[in-house]
């Protein structure tokens, strides 16, 4: 009985240890995001380069989260949606740190898609503020695109 309770003892202080450990490591990685944010550079969450998935639950608050954000509907079924695709990621890396792209399955999130009336795919909405803005409906060219977004920025 009193060798388990050494062996508590002995495994409790090493667990003590890899939470201080694991404290210590996330106060720094805090301690230098609050130090760029101070220093005016903004990294990491709010340069975000590639397009986020958004779906019922997250619509509202991703849309109000960032200032601009293009939302691209689409299927898995759609054609044009697949021919889109590669536009949008490139345009997510060009506009980072400037426009959030998001990326909603119709199919799957139907609350959003009935809710704007969603009739045709591939939809881009544009949202800034947190209110819709432009739609773009159709697989457009990326300078047609891109022309669009310049718009509200």
């Amino acid at each position: 009985m009193r060798e388990e309770k050494e062996e508590d003892s002995t495994s409790m202080s090493d667990e003590e240890r890899e939470i201080e450990r694991i404290r210590a490591r996330k106060m720094r990685e805090m301690e230098g995001k609050a130090a760029s944010k101070k220093e005016g550079g903004r990294k990491g969450e709010d340069r975000i380069d590639h397009p986020v998935t958004i779906t019922d639950s997250t619509f509202v608050e991703t849309v109000k989260r960032y200032p601009l954000v293009v939302v691209d509907c689409w299927a898995a079924w759609c054609g044009p949606c697949r021919m889109i695709a590669p536009v949008i990621e490139e345009l997510a890396k060009e506009y980072a740190g400037r426009v959030v792209f998001g990326k909603l399955n119709v199919d799957e999130n139907p609350r959003v898609a009935a809710e704007f009336a969603i009739m045709a795919i591939p939809t881009l909405f544009i949202f800034k503020g947190g209110n819709p803005v432009d739609v773009i409906q159709g697989a457009l060219p990326k300078a047609y695109l891109e022309a669009r977004i310049k718009e509200w920025l």
